[in-house]
């Protein structure tokens, strides 16, 4: 007999407590393999693909792409033994059709909507796919009616793979596809009231569009190119004057993070500026070099080696407080964060080890680490553990900032923007290639004078790299 395995979801990083669905890759009827790649999905700013732990038939999807689902919540069930003969109704064990099993699943339905031919469609009714031993219900005096659409007590058919039809429209009636379907759904728009310029009548994108733009008032601000991603997914009010949009994934990690650390940890900031010029040298030296031609080389890879040997000479900084037990973990390591604007929201990886690496290695790892980040692949190894970070403000043109500590962390440095500014060098004031430098860190674990020396530090060797002796 068919025998069905859910597969829950699993904690892929360090103390994961939920993920959103981002894509299925595979769909009910369809075959897997152990290890093959069944669902990605979004967790701890980064996108990871899950493979299946069993080979068999996929019986049911049970999370729509874009749910949040708590880690330990099944969220796909895959026949194990696809060949088995269907049990006799009746015959099916208690425990593959109770609802025990997918807890907050939906209502138990008996077992013979549970089952379905293999290769039956996705979205298929229940009914259609009756074992031919079950018994038919009891003649009625007239015709029976139509199929009625589903109530809501009633167990959802699998999840299609795609995108569901808005409920105020007729999918018997509408001509759209899947795509538009789910835009006219997002933007409130009712296709039944929609005529199609498509071929044939079918409504396109450009007609939900019109419709929406024809319901609401002009935008106050609207720039060149501008597809405004960040209300992907929003309620558009009556009005049209307002869009609400769920706070999730990323958005909601960056915010619950940076609360926390804000209430959590004294935050202080002190701030210097520093001329640059020959770091600036340095740079362009660097990039006619054979042996970096394989890498990029930016302001951002000195000053993390400024930062990497500061705190070597200030190791007293590499600490972190214990709440729980009222200690000072004092780590003996250094894993560099490079906080990272990418289109999902801000994250911030870190380059572990970064203490052992020399020049051209940290350029390595720093190209690496920033081109999975800006591509959302990230993993959630590479945003835990992290010690001290480092934020380059300066590439939005800002000259300074009080950044946030990442929590966990003792320090954080913002590298402002570098211009070319009056600067009195050798007694005569001339044109230089200055920068400020701003460095938070856990007044609970560093004193005023300790943050200031390792900022000074940090300056110092940007103002002159040759001061860091070896680079390697």
């Amino acid at each position: 007999m068919p025998s069905y395995v859910p597969f829950k979801l699993p904690d892929v990083g360090e103390g994961l407590t939920e993920a959103d669905i981002v894509e299925w890759k595979v769909a009910p009827g369809d075959e897997v393999v152990v290890n093959q790649t069944i669902v990605e999905i979004e967790t701890a700013k980064s996108l990871v693909e899950l493979p299946s732990p069993y080979a068999g038939v996929v019986h049911e999807l049970l999370a729509e792409p874009g749910a949040t689902v708590d880690v330990g919540t099944p969220i796909i069930v895959i026949d194990t033994d696809p060949g088995g003969e269907a049990a006799a109704p009746g015959d099916e064990p208690e425990s593959e059709t109770s609802g025990d099993v997918l807890v907050g699943y939906g209502t138990k339905a008996p077992s013979s909507q549970r089952r379905r031919r293999r290769g039956a469609p996705a979205g298929a009714h229940a009914d259609a796919s009756r074992p031919a031993a079950e018994p038919e219900p009891a003649p009625q005096p007239a015709p029976p009616a139509p199929q009625p659409a589903p109530t809501p007590e009633a167990r959802p058919a699998p999840v299609a793979s795609t995108p569901a039809t808005p409920a105020t429209s007729n999918s018997s009636a509408v001509l759209a596809k899947p795509p538009v379907r789910k835009l006219a759904k997002d933007l409130g728009v009712d296709l039944d009231r929609l005529k199609g310029t498509g071929p044939g009548g079918i409504i396109t994108r450009e007609d939900v569009q019109a419709a929406v733009e024809s319901a609401q008032p002009e935008r106050l601000v609207v720039y060149p190119g501008d597809d405004r991603p960040w209300l992907d997914g929003g309620t558009v009010s009556a009005d049209g004057r307002t869009t609400r949009v769920p706070v999730r994934s990323v958005r909601r990690r960056t915010a619950e993070a940076m609360v926390a650390s804000a209430f959590t940890a004294p935050h202080v900031t002190v701030i210097t500026a520093t001329d640059v010029t020959k770091t600036m040298k340095l740079i362009k030296k660097l990039r006619t070099d054979r042996e970096f031609a394989d890498v990029k080389v930016t302001p951002t890879l000195i000053v993390a080696k400024a930062l990497i040997l500061a705190i070597r000479r200030h190791p007293e900084i590499s600490a972190a407080w214990d709440d729980d037990t009222q200690e000072i973990v004092y780590k003996h390591y250094i894993n560099l964060g490079i906080a990272a604007a990418t289109p999902r929201g801000l994250v911030v990886p870190n380059i572990k080890d970064a203490h052992r690496l020399g020049l051209h290695d940290l350029a390595v790892q720093l190209n690496e680490l920033t081109a999975r980040a800006r591509e959302g692949k990230t993993q959630p190894s590479e945003m835990t553990g992290g010690t001290v970070t480092i934020t380059n403000i300066g590439t939005f043109g800002i000259d300074t900032g009080t950044p946030i500590l990442n929590p966990g962390e003792s320090a954080i440095l913002a590298v402002g923007a570098i211009t070319k500014r009056p600067w009195v060098h050798k007694g005569k004031v001339r044109a230089r290639w200055v920068t400020r430098l701003a460095l938070s860190f856990d007044h609970r674990l560093v004193d005023g004078e300790l943050g200031s020396r390792v900022l000074q530090d940090v300056a110092a060797t940007l103002n002159d790299p040759a001061r860091g002796l070896v680079w390697g």
